[in-house]
């Protein structure tokens, strides 16, 4: 069964917003790392890092889904095998000026997709 935290932060979900689009973006924390003009970021190893990261804490690979059989709000803990390798997008974006900075900030701040917990991820 998923814990009363999950059964909360769901219902509430449920109840305040449309239960036909049931994706919102009010848990979406955004990271931002600006590189300076003469460092470098290797791609391979910031989703190798994620991923240990995903791996060591499961509340970040648990998916929320409603049983109607049971009638109850369960929990799974979604592993390796169940294929989540390429759950991460990377998207590089350049900029040229602050309010373009901005923009995108704001866009992907309220994007629904980032976190959905009916997928775990």
């Amino acid at each position: 069964p998923a814990s009363f935290a999950q059964a909360r932060i769901w219902l509430d979900e449920r109840i305040r917003f449309d239960p036909d689009k049931p994706q919102i973006a009010i848990y979406n924390m955004p990271f931002v790392y600006r590189l300076q003009p003469d460092h470098t970021l290797s791609i391979k190893q910031l989703r190798h890092a994620l991923h240990l990261t995903v791996d060591k804490h499961p509340s970040l690979h648990t998916s929320v889904i409603f049983d109607t059989e049971m009638n109850q709000l369960m929990q799974r803990v979604i592993t390796r095998k169940d294929n989540y390798t390429d759950v991460f997008s990377i998207i590089e974006t350049t900029h040229e000026t602050d309010e373009q900075l901005n923009e995108i900030l704001h866009d992907e701040k309220r994007n629904p997709q980032h976190f959905d917990p009916a997928q775990g991820l």
